[in-house]
């Protein structure tokens, strides 16, 4: 089972070199990643400026929002204090200018920190870093919204105190990941998502003339409005400080055990249930889950696993250049045969365990066993000292490496078993479509996400589907089948009425999404208390918060872009074969598809 049809082909000289081009490369990336190389230039500061802190521009991570258009804004704040956190926002209130907080790394692929027109203040967190209080008799933690989630988990640890979840990725700041509603991975408690361990925040908003146009609110455990500050993209105000209810510190148990998909329908509702952290990765171009037996063990257990996940090393970045245009011509002018042979024999290259090691050095085997904070996240990329960009975050914008997408979404953990299917038939309809749709690395991840108070958090159990995928440089330039995970999106957010991840999509799926939040209703009464002027909403949250206008932008190839979905040829790319069609399982789907594929 699981056999491609590129095993049963001959393939050409130039598939043959392309493959070849590829084994080269991932043997020298997999040579380079044990080495773990000492230094690491950080990712930069998404805001620059031509004149000190005036005419700026704001971008994320990537460099590149999902519609590529430039941010500006008129000037960038950096307070240190909550005291010129406040004089922040009441000098841009006082002005009626439009107000944004940029976070240190700025991961949000959506136009978050943007504020929209050339004459908005930026607000950075990057300098609100610190630990405030730590009471280790209470289990509790304040720290300052700007604070890295490494920072963060590593001050508790120090304390004897372990985060119960966290994202895996630790380069997120606290403020930023809780406006997303960011989650790890569990349904055990209170579940993985980090905002269902806030206690306290102290957030400043804007305030009338008679109180000095801006104010700090302090919302406790019980205040009524912390359900709709906890999850808020941002529009409600700065957060200031955030209080976290923490537990003793325990270590983790980690084994990840590849099962083929036999019984994957009916374990995708169940597996959530077994173990405290599990998560599940689907590998649809191999026929297999790996499923991770992941479980809270006592402090006393022998182990200082570390999990070290390869996504998030540094890599060299000649490298990272050389393995972005052997993809850009797999993608362009490559073959399914030449790209599923290209990712077999990466999949015979990666690290084991996904870079996870029993001692922070090298994998000898499983249980994988350490303390929370060394497994839960990592994210080493942005810990090395500056090395003049010799390696990098593989996706660093300034050189010319990694360029993807990021699709989240949650399916209500009661239909899961009929999304998987779903997905599967699709998958069995053409196996090698799936080589060039979806990166090979890692598949589909799929985390659990426990229903939730907060206003804009999820209403009901469910997992989440992670997808990353091939990004052109060039605008409007399609993928090869464009329409795997088109269709995949479409099916989980109008067939099985999915919920877009806030900080990750493109911007069709964010299209009526707030209809699907049953208490949208009381954030959007509190937003209007805490901001009645709007200066903290801008037109991209307006759209996606259904106050005004859509996130869809109609236009030639919107759809290829994932502005839009496909309602004409136009919106593909028809010059080079991509046209309007309906989804092959999920008929209400339209998709980009290419003609050879009907």
């Amino acid at each position: 089972a699981g056999t491609h049809s590129f095993e049963k082909s001959a393939m050409s000289q130039g598939e043959q070199a392309q493959t070849r081009a590829m084994k080269s490369l991932a043997a020298v990336l997999l040579v380079a990643i044990l080495l773990q190389l000492a230094g690491c230039s950080p990712p930069p500061d998404p805001v620059t400026c031509t004149d000190g802190t005036s005419n700026c521009t704001v971008t994320n991570t990537y460099g590149s929002f999902t519609d590529r258009t430039i941010c500006h804004a008129a000037n960038v704040v950096y307070p240190s204090t909550e005291q010129e956190l406040v004089a922040a926002v009441a000098a841009a209130a006082s002005a009626k200018r439009k107000m944004k907080v940029a976070t240190k790394h700025s991961h949000s692929g959506p136009k978050l920190a943007c504020p929209g027109g050339s004459e908005g203040t930026i607000i950075s967190t990057t300098r609100l870093n610190r630990t405030v209080s730590i009471d280790a008799e209470r289990q509790l933690i304040t720290v300052e919204s700007g604070m890295v989630l490494r920072d963060l988990i590593q001050a508790a640890a120090a304390a004897g105190l372990s985060l119960p979840h966290s994202p895996y990725w630790y380069g997120l700041t606290i403020g930023g990941l809780l406006a997303t509603g960011a989650h790890g991975s569990g349904l055990w408690g209170k579940g993985g998502a980090v905002h269902e361990y806030v206690v306290g925040l102290r957030i400043v908003t804007p305030a009338p003339a008679c109180d000095g146009f801006a104010m700090v609110r302090e919302l406790g455990a019980d205040h009524p409005d912390l359900d709709a500050a906890k999850v808020s993209l941002g529009v409600v105000g700065v957060v200031s400080q955030v209080t976290l209810a923490l537990q003793p510190l325990f270590k983790r148990s980690v084994t990840f055990v590849e099962r083929n998909e036999s019984d994957f329908t009916a374990q995708v509702a169940e597996w959530g249930r077994l173990h405290e952290f599990a998560d599940m990765i689907w590998q649809p171009q191999h026929n297999k889950v790996i499923y991770r037996e992941d479980d809270r063990v006592d402090v006393s257990a022998p182990g200082n696993g570390v999990g070290g996940l390869f996504l998030f090393r540094s890599v060299p970045t000649a490298l990272l250049v050389g393995g972005r245009a052997i993809e850009e011509q797999l993608q362009e002018n490559g073959t399914d045969i030449a790209r599923c042979a290209a990712e077999q024999e990466g999949a015979t290259r990666q690290l084991p365990a996904f870079g996870f090691t029993n001692d922070g050095i090298s994998f000898t085997g499983y249980p994988i066993v350490g303390y929370q904070h060394r497994i839960q996240a990592s994210g080493s990329c942005i810990d090395g000292p500056e090395d003049a960009l010799l390696s990098s975050c593989a996706w660093d914008p300034r050189i010319r490496g990694s360029f993807m997408y990021n699709s989240g979404f949650s399916v209500a953990l009661s239909k899961a078993p009929a999304f998987i299917a779903d997905m599967l038939n699709l998958r069995d309809l053409n196996p090698d479509a799936f080589c060039g749709a979806l990166d090979g690395r890692v598949g589909l991840v799929l985390r659990y996400v426990k229903a939730s108070s907060a206003y804009l958090g999820k209403h009901e159990d469910s997992i989440d589907v992670d997808i990353l995928f091939y990004r052109s440089r060039t605008d409007g330039m399609p993928h090869a089948h464009a329409d795997v995970v088109d269709e995949i999106e479409q099916m989980a957010l109008g067939k099985y009425g999915g919920l877009p991840h806030w900080g990750k999509n493109r911007n069709f799926a964010f299209d009526g999404a707030i209809a699907r939040y049953p208490k949208a209703d009381k954030f959007l009464k509190v937003k209007s208390r805490y901001d009645p002027d709007g200066l903290f909403s801008s037109e991209w949250t307006d759209q996606v918060l259904g106050i005004n206008g859509t996130p869809n932008i109609i236009e030639n190839r919107c759809a290829i872009e994932g502005l839009c979905i496909c309602s004409d040829d136009s919106h593909c790319a028809p010059e080079q074969g991509y046209f309007c069609r309906l989804g092959k399982v999920y008929k209400k789907a339209r998709v980009c598809s290419s003609e050879e594929d009907y």
